[in-house]
């Protein structure tokens, strides 16, 4: 989790849509709404073009603003830098840098062209800015040091900011890598050796297919002769990597805080998704050219979430999403990482509009499955400000289990993960018809003992059973519904009889339970 003022701090929060942050009469209703939905963090854009409208002269009075009203309404923040790239484009960079071609180099799709038709996304035109230029890496640099240097001096005692996101989504769209005479003639040199040789070094750790490339490949040489089929977006990941991590070296000399990368996730082939972005099968890449990088985060839109949450959650990467779709199942994937990713954070993006009916250019943008009632259905607000609520009373308790197993979750995404085992006792989450009647089920299981139990579940019936076979049966010594509030457990309902027969989790509930085994 994250630390503040050396306590742990689990963000529960909701990502802003781009605009409402350009002002701070927009940002109105956005915190209203963040109220609402029980948040403790709003993540928001800081934009180059606002924050350095000519060159040299920057103005933090939005970014101040903002810091403050978050403050007056007893909330983080996590800000998130619109420079060079937003979502694989320059749309944020100051238009003394747009205009300027010379000194500030488009990224060439194919050589001569600074702009390109992207047919994937009907047509739209595309351009962005190239990772090879020096000279926009010094100026994008020089304003988030700018940037990290005003928190610090306006925020470090306070830390309402918690952590800041170095670029958005960055890459490159169209291509699997650069094409401009420069890419090209850094293309066809040897691999830097350090590089290749720290690849080599930590296949264990890379998913198949760029483990499959490096084996076969030579131990040094070219790029293609190095990674093979690979080999282009190898190098354009390692090129906007290292780009990021100057950004980001200049930030942390004004300021030490958590500093994040987030990814448009790979869906098809190399520039239908930004290439060269963070995509899981680059984490290697980015681990060695952007060391000053702490959290690598998925940004999660498709089917396969918790597939998305396992390959980025790793020993030297916690789980931070920072992005991820409003409909029914935001609610129990919010629970379900923290109880089983033991996650640093979840913010659904465009949060403003939870509970709102879905219209045809978000299931476009999001990639929604329209033929699924969970995924074209949106989170109900009332039980999603339930779970932050909770999960923000339980987070002492949770720290304390982060990194053990004495803290599980299942899900009903993934229904062949049903129970959670302890040391003595199991518990069985049944999610299916008939048992349950919903299809957006979660449980998550705390041990407080070996005996003692906090259960958070909805839409699932809970069995407990013995994993002693010693002792293989079981009586329920206590059921309770309640809340913790002050860190006292508050009895809302003592159950027995027919609840106990059959624990039925119809709606969100938190259940504290005290176990017997015996022969």
């Amino acid at each position: 989790m994250f630390q503040v003022h050396s306590r742990p701090f689990l963000m529960l929060a909701g990502e802003a849509h781009n605009s409402n942050s350009s002002t701070l009469r927009a940002m109105e209703p956005v915190w209203a709404k963040a109220k609402q939905l029980c948040l403790n963090t709003v993540l928001l854009p800081v934009t180059w073009e606002l924050l350095e409208p000519q060159e040299g002269a920057f103005t933090f009075e939005l970014v101040d603003g903002l810091i403050f009203e978050a403050r007056r309404q007893g909330l983080r923040l996590g800000l998130l830098w619109f420079g060079a790239w937003k979502n694989g484009q320059c749309t944020y960079a100051p238009a003394w840098v747009k205009t300027d071609l010379t000194r500030f180099r488009r990224a060439e799709v194919k050589r001569g062209e600074n702009k390109s038709i992207l047919e994937s996304f009907h047509g739209m035109e595309y351009s962005t800015l190239s990772c090879l230029c020096q000279e926009t890496q010094r100026a994008d640099s020089r304003a988030f040091a700018a940037l990290m240097a005003h928190l610090k001096a306006v925020d470090e005692g306070e830390r309402t900011v918690l952590y800041v996101q170095v670029e958005n989504e960055p890459g490159l769209m169209g291509a699997a890598r650069e094409h401009s005479q420069e890419a090209d003639q850094l293309f066809a040199q040897d691999v830097p050796a350090a590089f290749a040789r720290y690849m080599r070094d930590h296949t264990g750790t890379m998913g198949e297919e760029l483990r499959t490339a490096v084996e076969a490949g030579q131990a040094s040489g070219s790029w293609e002769a190095v990674f093979g089929p690979m080999a282009e977006e190898v190098f354009q990941s390692y090129y906007v990597a290292k780009y990021i991590d100057g950004v980001a070296a200049a930030g942390k000399a004004e300021y030490d805080i958590p500093l994040a990368v987030n990814a448009w996730l790979e869906q098809g082939p190399p520039g239908s998704y930004p290439t060269g972005g963070p995509v899981s099968k680059m984490m290697e890449v980015y681990k060695f050219a952007a060391p000053h990088i702490d959290v690598v985060c998925p940004d999660i839109y498709v089917r396969n979430f918790c597939e998305v949450c396992n390959q980025y959650s790793r020993p030297d990467n916690p789980l931070l999403i920072p992005e991820t779709a409003t409909h029914s199942h935001a609610g129990p994937r919010l629970v379900y990482t923290v109880g089983h990713y033991h996650a640093w954070g979840f913010s659904p993006f465009g949060f403003e509009d939870m509970g709102q009916p879905f219209g045809a250019s978000e299931g476009f943008l999001f990639g929604m499955d329209t033929s699924d009632p969970l995924l074209s259905t949106p989170q109900n607000v009332e039980e999603y400000a339930w779970y932050n609520r909770t999960l923000g009373q339980l987070t002492p308790l949770l720290a304390e289990a982060y990194g053990t197993q004495r803290l599980q979750a299942v899900i009903s995404e993934r229904p062949e993960e049903s129970v959670m085992r302890f040391e003595q006792f199991e518990l069985r989450a049944l999610m299916e018809p008939p048992m349950v009647t919903r299809q957006d089920g979660v449980c998550l299981a705390l041990a407080l003992g070996e005996d003692e139990f906090l259960v958070l579940g909805c839409g699932c019936m809970l069995r407990v059973g013995s994993t002693d076979p010693a002792k293989p049966h079981v009586d329920l010594l206590d059921a309770e519904e309640g809340e913790l509030a002050d860190g006292r457990w508050q009895v809302h309902r003592r159950l027995n009889g027919d609840e106990t027969a059959t624990l039925n989790l119809r709606t969100p509930t938190l259940l504290r339970l005290k176990l017997f085994a015996y022969c």
